[in-house]
């Protein structure tokens, strides 16, 4: 195939995640993805797509920042995307999600904003806080590992 046909092949396949509401932007699947498994796993109601920093909140109003990140064979990522604005505590809980290259789910976990504030730091040429992705993260006492919660949705999409 063709430049163009594999990047036509790409888009469409990206139409075809939005149209069966999986993906909520043309963004990068891993995120929308991930937000979407989570939302499903945690029984939580998405916020609005322009909402900033948080992603969904649950039946209590507690509000969730929902990272991704995804590992392939040409890059193992050591940290996920920048925290906006970490001090006007938009959020309540950040769900950190990794995946595999085929995007099935590696590891994620809940984590309250008490541990990320004393675990992320602050980058000045991104503006923002960085949150590590090493093995505290998911060893951590801390919060709740929702690993299996994730992928028992992945498998019950399959069937």
């Amino acid at each position: 195939m063709s430049i163009s046909e594999l990047l036509g092949l790409y888009s469409g396949v990206l139409d075809e995640l939005y149209d069966r509401n999986i993906l909520r932007t043309a963004n990068n699947p891993a995120a929308d993805y991930a937000e979407y498994l989570v939302a499903k796993a945690l029984s939580l109601t998405p916020a609005a797509k322009s909402t900033k920093g948080y992603d969904a909140t649950d039946e209590h109003g507690n509000k969730y920042e929902i990272k991704a990140r995804r590992l392939t064979h040409r890059s193992h990522p050591t940290r996920f995307s920048a925290i906006r604005k970490l001090e006007e505590n938009h959020f309540d809980y950040l769900v950190a999600v990794l995946f595999e290259e085929n995007f099935l789910v590696h590891r994620a976990r809940v984590l309250p904003k008490s541990y990320i504030t004393k675990k992320a730091f602050w980058q000045d040429h991104v503006s923002g806080w960085i949150l590590s992705i090493d093995e505290e993260l998911w060893n951590t006492k801390v919060g709740e590992d929702i690993t299996s919660k994730l992928r028992e949705i992945q498998r019950n999409m399959e069937a």
